[in-house]
């Protein structure tokens, strides 16, 4: 019998399964799909019960959620610290140059070994960690172009996104509404921006707290000055963490 957030995940890859996407996007992934298996252990595991802090991502990393299904999952965050390991099925119309070898990849993906490294520092242990905080992102679409490259969300025509943005709103209220937290944190301006919509749209009468800490990209000249300092600091003044 699934969680209510394994349900709730389910109905979200039956909803986004049908839409299709122009060029320049040439293939798109939902590791919710071909790696369900350790999506649905992080869910079983850490989404249980009330958090305090709901952290949002915008969609999975080539390296990271493409490969292990976890937001931000860095394979070593995934595998030893919150001791996740399944098997990896491979996604429909693989593109040859962003292949999906789950936890044998070797590349490692920045922003969730920052992030995760983040959370780490500060709580030893992952049971510690999840007690109070869970970690989601808004989409779990993934596009690429005809070399490769990653095509975020924001650069979809907005005929495209829509429906994806209707279905992942939609999918985040009830997250939000199983969860109770007292803080919802998006993971960059994006997150923040779709976090604000989703409690606007689906639930005006919570009172969370909306706001954002620095995204780990290796693309944002701040975060590879001022990781993990600036994130600290911000989660210190938003009264998240208290050193």
């Amino acid at each position: 019998m699934p969680t209510e957030l394994e349900a709730a995940a389910l109905e979200l890859i039956e909803e986004l399964s049908p839409l299709t996407f122009s060029e320049p996007v040439t293939h798109t992934y939902n590791p919710l799909e071909y790696a369900w298996a350790s999506h649905s252990e992080y869910l079983r595991r850490y989404a249980q019960g009330n958090k305090r802090v709901l952290f949002l991502g915008m969609n999975p990393g080539p390296w990271g959620m493409s490969q292990t299904g976890v937001p931000f999952g860095e394979i070593p965050a995934v595998r030893d610290w919150m001791g996740i390991e399944t098997k990896v099925e491979k996604p429909m119309n693989e593109h040859p140059k962003r292949q999906v070898e789950g936890f044998a990849c070797q590349r490692s993906e920045v922003s969730g070994r920052r992030l995760w490294g983040l959370f780490s520092d500060h709580y030893p242990k992952a049971d510690d960690f999840f007690v109070d905080h869970f970690v989601a992102n808004f989409c779990p679409l993934v596009w690429m172009g005809e070399t490769g490259r990653n095509i975020t969300p924001d650069k979809l025509p907005k005929a495209e996104s829509a429906p994806v943005d209707i279905a992942c709103r939609k999918h985040l209220a009830k997250m939000i509404t199983q969860l109770e937290p007292e803080f919802l944190i998006g993971v960059g301006a994006f997150a923040e921006k779709q976090l604000k919509a989703t409690v606007k749209e689906h639930l005006p009468n919570n009172t969370a707290t909306i706001g954002k800490i620095l995204h780990p990209s290796p693309a944002s000249p701040l975060a590879n000055k001022g990781w993990p300092h600036v994130p600290t600091q911000q989660l210190i003044d938003l009264g998240i963490w208290t050193d």
